[in-house]
């Protein structure tokens, strides 16, 4: 059995890794690099196999670092079977279309610019037919605990990682004259949050590529977490201007209309409280989210069961349409609007800055992670003023980053995480080197790896 790390190697995105066994080559995610200009262009850059080689993908889950690449995978002849499970399958389909739209929208700017200025355009990485043409590509569907044939001897079992909706750690197995196993951590969850399960303990195996984004500290405590969101809001409605929340798609948006809705309930926020979900893509998923209840903890199925829909507010409001979004930007206050993408990088919220950042009686709530050189971690290291559609603006607005909404699970959880499973080799991905490093320090009785892109490893 061989490994190769071609994604999210000493870095937090763009998780890829291969692993050939059986006399089958299976990736494990394909994903796309987030963050500054470099990152960007490091994603149309050759994956470091022949996507035409690659038999099988397993999908760890549908978060746009480890799925984005897909339809580029396709593109360049990726022709076998994607596993996955069923929610991630509808997931994956909303991300990797709305990431084709993105960038055709996106194209097309750089097109624009370019004509003006008589330079060469940028070109989309993949288009909305290329997407289309890798939903064709998803296969069989993977159920918790169900072991799946993927040659003679060679198999995969996916276990729930309640990171989002549908994701999973994934088990290996090659069996022969001597047996060989690896998990795939893929992203962990954080325990004890509302909606999901915690995360799944697999069977040990002979090694463990796992997730480090989080591997140098602790997560402040969810319960003061949310009463900082409260706070943030009244605070800010108190002052007549708005909250604007950077919000993920995926888990993250479902997670703060779930506390917003207990906070209107419990009186702690106003019961007329409007909030906007300005995001299609949050919108649609929060829709995939209410058709899977078997991937809900006992609290939020109970609530689904006793005829209670846990997303639902009295006043919010789904902007799916462009002029429904831009309706926004004439709100003066006492609005909640929660926008993709979270990093900032892309995606309606940017316009909700642009319109909010310069102005003192309004707030931005950071409540997820934000990579380096993303405008996101800009705006929280302080800068004075930053630059959107052209024009400089001013901070001006509250800040307030609230880390204990993450949906990763911390140092102390993955330390227990891998001590349950004893491999005696721990393949450390998917986390800035200084996170992996300090966790790596953490381990032992195990022969740590820490791979750069392209490296190998035989079990």
């Amino acid at each position: 059995m061989k490994l190769s790390f071609h994604g999210a190697d000493r870095g937090v995105t763009g998780s890829c890794h291969l692993v050939e066994a059986g006399g089958k080559r299976i990736l494990i995610d394909c994903g796309m690099y987030q963050g500054g200009r470099e990152l960007e262009e490091e994603n149309a850059e050759d994956f470091g196999f022949d996507p035409a080689s690659i038999d099988i993908l397993l999908l760890t889950h549908a978060h746009l670092d480890h799925c984005g690449r897909i339809p580029l995978l396709v593109n360049r002849g990726f022709a076998g079977e994607i596993i996955t499970t069923a929610a991630t399958r509808e997931l994956a389909r909303v991300v990797m279309l709305d990431a084709a739209h993105l960038q055709e929208e996106e194209a097309e700017r750089h097109a624009r610019q370019a004509r003006r200025h008589g330079r060469r355009p940028i070109e989309a990485l993949y288009d909305t037919l290329d997407a289309l043409n890798a939903l064709d590509r998803f296969g069989r569907i993977a159920e918790y605990g169900q072991t799946i044939e993927l040659a003679p001897k060679l198999t995969a079992t996916f276990y729930d990682a309640g990171h989002i909706l549908g994701s999973a750690s994934i088990r290996i197995e090659e069996s022969g004259d001597k047996t060989r196993s690896v998990i795939f951590s893929g992203d962990l969850g954080n325990s004890g949050r509302p909606i999901l399960r915690d995360p799944q303990i697999p069977p040990a195996a002979d090694a463990v590529v796992m997730e480090t984004t989080y591997g140098d500290r602790l997560h402040k405590q969810i319960a003061p977490s949310v009463d900082e969101l409260y706070e943030a809001i009244n605070d800010t409605m108190a002052r007549g201007g708005n909250v604007v929340i950077p919000t993920f798609a995926l888990e993250r948006a479902q997670e703060i209309l779930f506390y917003l809705r207990e906070g209107i309930e419990k009186g702690l926020l106003p019961n007329t409280l409007p909030v906007f979900l300005d995001s299609p893509m949050a919108i649609s998923a929060t829709e995939i989210f209410r058709r899977h209840p078997e991937c809900y903890d006992e609290e939020t199925y109970a609530l689904f069961e006793g005829g209670k829909d846990p997303f639902a507010l009295p006043s919010l409001h789904f902007t799916r349409q462009t002029a429904d979004s831009i309706a926004l930007n004439r709100l003066v206050g006492g609005a909640v609007i929660m926008a993709g993408s979270g990093m900032c990088t892309g995606g309606r919220v940017r316009h909700h800055l642009r319109h909010n950042l310069w102005r003192k009686d309004s707030s931005v709530v950071f409540v997820g992670y934000a990579a380096p050189g993303t405008l996101a971690r800009i705006i929280i290291d302080g800068t004075p003023q930053v630059k959107l559609f052209g024009e400089e603006i001013p901070v001006h607005a509250r800040l307030h980053t609230i880390n204990g909404f993450s949906a990763h699970a911390d140092r102390a959880e993955l330390l227990a995480w891998h001590r349950s499973l004893k491999p005696a080799h721990t393949i450390l991905v998917h986390g800035e080197e200084k996170a992996m490093r300090s966790f790596g320090e953490q381990l032992h009785n195990t022969e740590i790896h820490m791979p750069f892109k392209g490296d190998a490893i035989s079990l």
